[in-house]
């Protein structure tokens, strides 16, 4: 049986959990909020935080398996609407994401010496160091899902990019971790016996961490359920362009806006999600100046996706990029690059295009030439749609238990700590 911890339990999490359930080896899920949509205190919550709280729902399937530890999670997002900045401040504010990362992965290092009956741990970058000490002690395995290229390679990319794009330096925050935190994701590595990742991408990363004889499996994700059809109807005067993600440097998204530059009034450009930063001026410009939704329900992710003709996705550094499926679902192509799960799922010039990282010219290029045919567009709509379906959270899933049972099965892999 196998123990598995994640702080949030986002969609991919918990298609791993449910596959570990589905098997039969899941011991226990420790996570930190489990919300009850049918509370008392749910009703009396404004929209926008019942929204917010019911990303937070575990699935059925799950929930006698749960064990929360909600207090320093639920006292984030307190501070984060209060406007209480200095209690979640990266790695040190009280409430930080990281504290939340670090206290649920303590909790669960302190029930590894008594649980009964486990053979493996189950956890997720930044979480496992405590666990997976506590387990090389018992002699249990060690299975890390790294959900991003490992971080060396990210530095190396951001450090290029501060001289490329000084004035977005500010939104690049994977380089605001301490040495002591990058250690730690040198620790949870070096510990695991399984490495889990979800693209070819960020399988390339990790020759910057020299983890030669490690056993390394790439499950891609799934897609949401599929639309219908793709809407086939004619576009507007102007291509619908639509961006989902944190808005930053990290996924390209000066390079999106200076291709949309190249192309003036054709394009009607809608940016969707949170700004990583405020002290970014061309960011900031960018808001005002284009459609912006800082946030969405997931459904209502996926319907503002099937009102655009092409998703954007630029990134520089990704280890998945699940907007890509949850986009092609809708029946929507996307453009992307080669560091984000694309080559992995897009046929270029069929269902999306593959642009090199920080070519705006590129994104331009293949922006026109969509909007100057429509039919070639719909093709792709449609390829992109049946591309998706072949994309199954069940096919992941089977594939996790196959990679999961095969690391507790071996007798050949490297020791833990090598």
């Amino acid at each position: 049986m196998i123990l598995f911890s994640h702080p949030t339990g986002n969609a991919n999490v918990r298609q791993a959990a449910l596959a570990l359930e589905e098997a039969k080896l899941l011991a226990e899920f420790w996570t930190c909020v489990d919300w009850n949509q049918d509370s008392v205190l749910n009703q009396l919550l404004p929209t926008g935080v019942r929204q917010q709280l019911a990303r937070r729902t575990l699935p059925d399937a799950l929930r006698a398996r749960a064990r929360v530890r909600p207090v320093r999670e639920l006292a984030r997002h307190l501070c984060d609407k209060a406007g209480l900045s200095s209690l979640s401040r990266h790695e040190t504010g009280l409430f930080s994401i990281d504290a939340v990362y670090r206290s649920l992965d303590q909790s669960v290092a302190s029930e590894i010496p008594r649980a009964e009956g486990l053979s493996a741990v189950y956890c997720y970058e930044d979480g496992a160091a405590a666990t997976f000490a506590a387990a090389q002690q018992r002699g249990l395995r060690c299975i890390y899902d790294l959900p991003i290229g490992y971080w060396r390679a990210a530095h190396s990319i951001y450090e290029e990019e501060k001289a490329r794009e000084p004035e977005w330096v500010p939104t690049l925050t994977g380089m605001l971790d301490s040495p002591a935190k990058l250690a730690r994701k040198d620790e949870e590595l070096r510990a695991a016996d399984l490495v889990i990742l979800a693209s070819s991408f960020t399988r390339q990363t990790l020759q910057f961490a020299g983890l030669e004889g490690k056993r390394v499996e790439v499950i891609p994700y799934g897609a949401p359920e599929l639309v219908a059809e793709p809407a086939t109807a004619p576009f507007a005067k102007q291509l619908r362009i639509l961006f989902v993600g944190g808005l930053g440097q990290r996924k390209g998204l000066s390079y999106l806006l200076k291709a949309v530059e190249i192309l003036g009034r054709a394009i009607d450009l809608t940016l969707l999600g949170r700004k990583t930063a405020e002290a970014c001026t061309p960011l900031n410009n960018a808001t005002r100046k284009h459609r912006w939704i800082p946030s969405l329900p997931h459904a209502e992710v996926l319907k503002e996706m099937s009102r655009h003709d092409i998703l954007v996705c630029p990134s520089l550094f990704e280890g998945f990029g699940l907007v890509i499926l949850e986009a092609m679902s809708q029946g929507i192509p996307v453009i992307t690059t080669p560091n984000t799960a694309g080559p992995d799922i897009i046929t270029d010039a069929l269902d999306g295009f593959i642009v090199p990282i920080r070519s705006a010219e590129a994104i331009a290029a293949r922006l026109e030439e969509l909007a100057t045919d429509p039919e070639r567009l719909r093709a792709m709509k449609y390829a992109a749609w049946q591309t998706a379906a072949s994309f199954a959270w069940e096919t992941y899933r089977r594939n996790l238990v196959r990679a999961v049972r095969g690391a507790l099965a071996s007798p050949d892999l490297v020791p833990a700590g090598n």
